[in-house]
């Protein structure tokens, strides 16, 4: 991946024209325009701050809790196809669900309509998968934060230029790609884990003499075979769960 399609990418998932309703509905309740434009650059740098920690230290961060980059990876798309679910079929109460009273701080403008989980999924991805190339990363997040700003602090404009209606077709569409983005990513950590599984097996299985081998053949077979099923149906489970939850 270049850096061209890391920051489209990640624009893509920062979602900022889907977020234009949200973000102007959260700040309805201010009422002077010089307060909400200061309220909106502070939100934006917040969060800046937070996608730059989880580029530069969320290699350390799973490491510390001891988590593997396909288990990153499959629960970034998880709530990425539940987010953009929502975004197609949204519901009474919107994307995020509630959404706290008063003026915002941090939440939900930060943290988690810009740097939401899939966004900071996929910066820990990038980092670990290609650690050489983190000045590129960094620039693809500094790229799409810009264009993400440019467009939330022009927000009111944008409302005013493609009206309710037309906010709304472009909130299905964005829902509609980052239900692919969602997928991809749910298929590479997937992959990623069954490669890593099935790479575990044969190692030892080889650490076997021929004699083992013969005999234990079709156990460690059978074995792998069960372990591959278990995982397969957990992964449903959690897909069908994930549904579960979304219509509640």
């Amino acid at each position: 991946m270049d850096i061209l399609s890391a920051g489209l990418t990640l624009l893509l998932i920062m979602d900022p024209l889907g977020n234009i309703p949200l973000f102007l509905s959260v700040l309805k309740t201010v009422e002077s325009e010089s307060r909400r434009r200061k309220i909106l650059i502070r939100e934006l740098f917040f969060a800046l701050l937070v996608l730059l920690l989880f580029l530069f230290a969320g290699e350390y961060l799973l490491k510390w809790l001891n988590l593997r980059q396909e288990a990153v990876s499959i629960a970034g798309g998880i709530v990425l196809f539940l987010i953009s679910l929502r975004m197609i079929f949204p519901s009474e109460k919107g994307i995020m669900g509630e959404m706290p009273e008063g003026e915002p701080f941090f939440v939900p403008l930060a943290v988690p309509l810009l740097a939401g989980p899939s966004t900071l999924a996929m910066l820990i991805l990038l980092a670990r998968s290609q650690p050489e190339r983190i000045f590129e990363w960094l620039a693809a997040v500094l790229g799409a934060w810009a264009v993400t700003s440019l467009i939330m602090l022009s927000s009111s404009k944008l409302n005013k230029l493609f009206g309710k209606r037309g906010l709304i077709a472009v909130e299905r569409l964005m829902g509609m790609v980052l239900v692919a983005i969602s997928v991809q990513m749910l298929m590479d950590g997937i992959s990623t884990y069954l490669n890593v599984l099935t790479i575990r097996w044969f190692i030892r299985y080889k650490s076997f003499s021929n004699v083992k081998r013969f005999f234990l053949f079709p156990f460690e077979l059978l074995n792998f075979l069960s372990q591959l099923l278990l995982n397969l149906f957990f992964f449903l489970l959690l897909s069908l769960l994930a549904q579960f939850l979304l219509y509640l």
